[in-house]
């Protein structure tokens, strides 16, 4: 195991962009046992060879700077994602958008028909809880 440590140094590893080549590369291969089409399997080598060679690679700058900007392609369905599961696990409120400006308002669970006034543009309008 030691020879592993002192290979890997120096060395980038594992990231984020890493991981999502995995997953790709492994959703490809499934895609190609399912559809029974080859072409899938040879192109699902692609990701995973690029995965190697991010993490085997001794430029750590730019493997960082790439991970960096994955990650930044990726925050809007990151964070879609965490607004839905803080929803999900609020099990005490409602959420409404308000119909005039479209921002997410929360509210009360279980107040029977309320009038909701929205704080950015003062709207009202009337939602059952």
């Amino acid at each position: 195991m030691n020879w592993l440590r002192r290979f890997m140094m120096g060395r980038y590893g594992g990231d984020q962009l890493s991981i999502a080549l995995l997953i790709l590369s492994f959703l490809l291969n499934l895609l190609a046992k399912l559809t029974n089409f080859p072409l899938f399997a040879i192109i699902s080598y692609l990701p995973l060879v690029f995965c190697l060679y991010r993490m085997f690679s001794k430029d750590i700058a730019k493997r960082r700077m790439e991970n960096y900007k994955f990650t930044i392609w990726m925050s809007p369905a990151y964070s879609w994602f965490k607004q839905v599961e803080s929803r999900v696990k609020d099990r005490n409120h409602r959420y409404f958008k308000c119909p005039n400006c479209r921002i997410r308002l929360r509210v009360p669970k279980g107040k029977g028909e309320i009038i909701i006034t929205c704080p950015k543009c003062k709207t009202r309008f009337e939602r059952k809880t």
